[in-house]
């Protein structure tokens, strides 16, 4: 018998209507490892599914991927919830994911140490970025839930410890959906308005949900970029979030924090009293100093006969005017000796102690004659002698030769 054909599109739309009517295709729980992993633009999620024995393609839409709270990867063992259907466009099935979460630990885990390599990553937990709280505060900021517990404790330890210092409450919500948007919104608000000295965020204890929202990333960002010092004030000692990787400086508790924040105002008068003990010991010690150099000064020579002082510095004075006196006079004799040395030797070199041997000096047109290749025949000369001056023509002028010759000019 024959049989009817039908198009390709009829087949394919009847084997996806026969996997969305199965009731155990409609809803399945599936564990394997994820591979290609790929997040579109469009903010859609493409994948497969393996293990040892088979392949499965999925696809996690963006409405149920924005749910997630880590980052899948490649590679990563996971257990997925979704159903099981066919796209007709490919001719392929796959499974429409809904839920994902990682194979072995909790998702909010993997978030967690997933963000915690990025930020370490980035220098967001460097020491260089830390800042030092101040010593005496004067306003303290509390960015925390309003009606919790650990905001009163923060106040009453607050004001027992150092109740100069003025308190705000920042009321935001610390658990839930857009909690963490609430506290890095806030956080930004007081340090850029410059409301506080110093800033604790934080909260009580509670679960790994409930203290979510200091694990989110805009949190983390916003402590980042305070200039104003921050303390991570979540939940017990036990529980460490990403805030307090980020913070400043880390407390185990809210109360803890509060106690960080501001000195204590009864070891500040300790101290106070300490410093006016040490100061007034110090007084007491200058005081005795300049009263026993009174009595040193009472007893000396100079205030029971201040006239002999007077008298051994008037001898002193005149010992060394006389040392003075006398040093001068040999020193003026010195120097008159040695200038007439020095006169004698100059004049010894002297050109009119030469003229006065019998030397002339021969200048025409004022310069001196030191060679007769210098002078002509019938050149006017003058002679300068030790007494006067005599005015000449030359007649010849002849040069002598090592060897008896002249050369007649």
């Amino acid at each position: 018998m024959a049989m009817q054909p039908v198009s390709v599109t009829q087949l394919t739309q009847y084997i996806k209507l026969l996997l969305d009517r199965d009731e155990i295709l409609s809803q399945v729980c599936v564990r394997g490892e994820l591979s290609n992993y790929k997040m579109h633009s469009s903010g859609h999620h493409y994948f497969t599914l393996k293990d040892e024995g088979a392949v499965i393609s999925c696809v996690m839409f963006r409405s149920d991927a924005a749910r997630l709270r880590f980052r899948p990867e490649s590679g990563m063992g996971v257990i997925l919830a979704g159903r099981v259907s066919l796209f007709p466009k490919s001719g392929q099935y796959q499974i429409y994911v809904s839920h994902m979460q990682p194979d072995g630990v909790g998702d909010l885990a993997v978030a967690f140490e997933q963000l915690k390599q990025r930020l370490s990553a980035q220098g967001y937990f460097d020491e260089e970025y830390k800042k030092t709280l101040p010593r005496y505060p004067q306003r303290v900021a509390l960015i925390t839930s309003p009606t919790g517990a650990a905001v009163r404790d923060m106040i009453r330890i607050l004001g027992r410890r150092w109740p100069a210092a003025k308190v705000l409450v920042c009321p935001v919500r610390v658990q839930g959906e857009g909690a963490a948007q609430e506290i890095a919104a806030m956080l930004d608000y007081v340090d850029q308005n410059a409301l506080a000295d110093v800033i604790l965020a934080g909260r009580g204890g509670g679960s790994i949900e409930d203290l979510w929202p200091f694990n989110e990333e805009c949190v983390a960002q916003a402590i980042f970029r305070c200039k104003t010092p921050v303390i991570s004030a979540v939940g017990h000692e036990p529980d460490v979030t990403i805030s307090d990787f980020v913070a400043d400086v880390r407390a185990a508790t809210p109360s803890n924090a509060a106690e960080l924040a501001v000195c204590d105002k009864e070891e500040v008068r300790q101290t106070l009293a300490q410093l006016a003990l040490r100061m007034r010991r110090a007084q007491e010690r200058k005081l005795l100093w300049a009263r026993q150099r009174l009595e040193r000064l009472q007893k000396s020579s100079v205030m029971k006969a201040p006239e002999a002082a007077i008298q051994q510095k008037a001898l002193l004075l005149e010992l060394l005017r006389q040392r003075l006196e006398h040093g001068g006079e040999a020193l003026l004799q010195r120097r008159r000796q040695r200038f007439s040395q020095m006169a004698a030797r100059l004049d010894a070199l002297s050109p009119l102690k030469v003229l006065g041997r019998g030397y002339a000096v021969m200048t025409k047109d004022d310069k001196v004659i030191r060679s007769v290749a210098q002078l002509s025949a019938g050149d006017a000369v003058e002679l300068r002698l030790s007494d006067g001056r005599a005015y000449c023509k030359v007649d010849r002028a002849e040069k002598g030769s090592d060897n008896g010759k002249k050369t007649q000019f």
